[in-house]
């Protein structure tokens, strides 16, 4: 006897896939290049990527904190993910030699009125950083796209995660 199909498929993309697409990218990127000291890329081009990846983060980070400086009952469901922002951010810096920090005059985006509406927000900014980051493997050598696929499959959960809040 054929089992019945479930009541309700889930929207967006499964578990599977999204850690499935992460490992990819990762063997990918790992078969494609050698140390973060050779290659085409050089020194320089790496240094500006990790740059740009930790301001990325802290500019995410910023935008954490404002949602939850405005929607307080949050916290419990931000604190992990903002908390795993802070170590990207933390990651693309250690041993880059420009890490500039977020200009006086960007501002985060203003937060929703309402916490379904901040939660969909902080996903769509989770999911573009991803998807900027998952691009711009192939510019970089080893390490440091290694590291971008993995904040990049972090990024892509972290959207799925506050997207599932947000219903």
């Amino acid at each position: 006897m054929p089992y019945p199909p479930p009541l309700r498929t889930p929207s967006g993309p499964r578990r599977r896939s999204l850690l499935a697409s992460a490992a990819g990218a990762a063997l990918l990127t790992g078969c494609s290049a050698g140390p973060d000291s050779g290659g085409s890329s050089g020194p320089s081009q790496t240094a500006r990527a990790r740059a740009r990846a930790a301001r990325d983060s802290r500019t995410l980070l910023e935008r954490y904190d404002a949602v939850l400086a405005a929607h307080p009952g949050l916290a419990e469901r931000l604190r992990p993910l903002r908390t795993q922002v802070a170590a990207h951010a933390a990651a693309f810096t250690d041993g880059a030699s420009a890490s500039a920090p977020v200009s006086a005059s960007s501002s985060p985006a203003p937060v929703p009125a309402t916490e379904k509406a901040a939660l969909a927000g902080l996903a769509a900014a989770e999911r573009s950083l991803a998807d900027r980051r998952a691009k711009s493997l192939l510019e970089v050598p080893g390490e440091t796209a290694r590291l971008l696929a993995s904040v990049a499959a972090a990024g892509a959960t972290h959207a799925y995660l506050l997207t599932e809040a947000a219903k």
